[in-house]
């Protein structure tokens, strides 16, 4: 029997562009609770987004990166009668933001030979332009899950 479901917090939007997407976003970048340093890297990425595309506006560029990150589907693992199947479900909004910024995050960190604001800002607009690891990691997830489309009835 699973215990009550924790309370989800509400987050502050951050001060800048009084979103709480990048408030989460912020988080999501922050480690060892440095989110002061989180807020330089965020902030200065989208300064660079907003150099780098003029004719748009920097949140409009991150919310349709973000847009294009998540995804739609994944596959969750079910035992049924000993044997472990794929099964593939559909991914819950909060979930897809959730997954979408933390692929964006990772990918980011990957990026070597650059500051992580120029990493962050090039993920991102890769992200925007449909290219990019994080694109590519929301495709591999949908088609592992078009590839397991045949243990869909064992969800519940």
């Amino acid at each position: 029997m699973r215990r009550r479901r924790a309370v989800k917090r509400e987050l502050v939007p951050d001060m800048k562009y009084d979103s709480t997407l990048i408030a989460r976003l912020i988080n999501t970048i922050m480690s060892r609770g440095k989110k002061s340093t989180a807020q330089q890297i965020v902030y200065g990425a989208l300064d660079i987004i907003g150099e780098k595309k003029k004719d748009m506006a920097p949140m409009d560029v991150f919310l349709q990166a973000l847009e294009n990150v998540k995804p739609k589907l994944e596959v969750k693992s079910r035992r049924v009668g000993g044997a472990t199947y794929q099964v593939p479900i559909e991914v819950d909004p909060e979930r897809q933001v959730a997954l979408a910024m933390r692929w964006i995050c990772t990918y980011s960190r990957g990026r070597k030979g650059k500051s992580m604001t120029e990493a962050l800002a090039g993920e991102l607009l890769d992200a925007f332009e449909n290219t990019g690891s994080s694109i590519k990691k929301k495709e591999d997830t949908f088609k592992m899950a078009q590839a397991n489309k045949a243990f869909a009835h064992y969800r519940w």
